[in-house]
């Protein structure tokens, strides 16, 4: 690690009363914590998929309960 990166994260870690090691545990589990951008757009995408999955699926049921009903003789 740089001299003046550790300086500077040494200094921040004392000013909230922590040890280096204890202040990088925090800074790691923060950053892990957060999805990155790319994770963000996949499950977007992934919910997004099953969206659309589900909403053929109405529109397919749907589709086949009108031709029932027109089958019928219904005029609804």
């Amino acid at each position: 690690m740089p001299d003046e990166a550790r300086r500077v994260l040494k200094a921040r870690a004392a000013s909230r009363g922590k040890s280096l090691n204890a202040y990088l545990l925090e800074v790691i589990e923060r950053e892990v914590s957060r999805p990155t951008v790319a994770e963000v757009l996949q499950r977007a995408a992934q919910r997004a998929e099953r969206a659309s999955a589900s909403a053929v699926d109405v529109l397919a049921d749907a589709r086949a309960a009108r031709e029932e009903e027109l089958r019928r003789g219904g005029h609804g």
